[in-house]
């Protein structure tokens, strides 16, 4: 099984200008960790966690903070054709919980612990 299989649904992104509070809200809102983060030409070029906005509480950012800010910028990315154990040992490796799906370079998901953790459980 590959990370084809579970990709699926709305990638929910924003753009760099996205204030703190809105990327919180949405994440809540999209029962999602992550978000992708685009430039003003739609281009994919970060991603803030769920981690990314604690940190941020804790530094005591504003709320009106934009994306740019606190979003980890060019991040490491996996192609769809990935095998779910290869996925689960690089996540596992590198500490990341969420990971940007690509498909010959372009953005098509995010994929997470959670999912992997159910496409493992299912087999």
């Amino acid at each position: 099984m590959n990370l084809s299989e579970l990709i699926g649904g709305t990638l929910v992104t924003a753009d760099t200008t996205t204030q703190l509070a809105e990327l919180a809200s949405k994440m809540e809102a999209e029962g999602v960790g992550s978000v992708a983060i685009t430039d003003s030409y739609g281009d994919f070029v970060g991603i803030v966690t769920d981690r990314d906005i604690v940190r941020a509480v804790a530094q005591k950012f504003d709320f009106t903070t934009p994306a740019e800010v606190v979003m980890t910028a060019s991040p490491d990315m996996i192609e769809i054709d990935t095998e779910i154990s290869d996925a689960v040992r690089w996540l596992n490796a590198t500490g990341y919980r969420h990971l940007p799906v690509t498909d010959g370079g372009s953005l098509v998901g995010m994929i997470s612990i959670k999912d992997l953790l159910w496409a493992i459980s299912d087999n």
